[in-house]
């Protein structure tokens, strides 16, 4: 799979380049800033580093990997340049009060599917390698939620789950609060295995 990871030099983005690499998928890291993309995809092993815009073009899924609070502004920026090609929303704007997700949000933002999940990785431990958790994906379109799921399945040691259509991901991006919360009370790092299922 040919992956553009927009945002690719934050915390998340480069952790989650680092997995997909030693997956074997192409990867390519995408920043407002052309030079560090390309220092950051060096540092990975990715297949390129570039602007944004051109980060975008010719791959299979776009990961929208920024911060939440730029995550909208940079959508609306490479709406043309992504066109239709399916987008996975990462981000948990955890102190929105919308009805309305990010991932939904986006969705209106953008031609193509948008699909939501990973809310529940942390950077850090997903820098360090494949956590022993399950992933979460969401969407209405079934061909974009199965790129997000393969994604999905090659970062975490646990599964890779379904979570039902786009507007679950209200309450997958909600799952990063109480994740933040209980790592702050507990002083932990803590993650989500989902058992009972066959």
């Amino acid at each position: 799979m040919k992956v553009a990871i927009v945002g690719g030099t934050g915390d998340f983005g480069l952790a989650l380049a680092r997995r997909l690499v030693e997956a074997g998928d192409e990867v390519v890291i995408g920043s407002r800033d052309a030079e560090r993309a390309i220092e950051k995809a060096s540092e990975v092993g990715a297949a390129a580093g570039a602007a944004n815009e051109e980060a975008v073009s010719g791959v299979d899924l776009v990961v929208l990997a920024t911060k939440a609070d730029a995550a909208l502004t940079t959508a609306t920026a490479l709406a043309e340049a992504i066109g239709t090609t399916p987008v996975l929303s990462v981000a948990s704007d955890l102190r929105s009060t919308d009805a309305l997700s990010l991932a939904q949000r986006t969705q209106d933002l953008l031609r193509g599917p948008v699909v939501a999940g990973l809310h529940s990785l942390a950077a850090g431990k997903l820098a360090d390698g494949r956590p022993d958790e399950d992933a979460f994906v969401c969407g209405d379109d079934e061909e974009a939620k199965a790129l997000a799921l393969e994604l999905a399945a090659k970062v975490v040691a646990g599964r890779a789950l379904d979570a039902g259509p786009l507007a679950r991901a209200r309450a997958l991006e909600g799952m990063t609060a109480v994740i933040v919360s209980l790592n702050k009370r507990y002083k932990g790092h803590a993650g989500i295995r989902v058992t009972g299922l066959p």
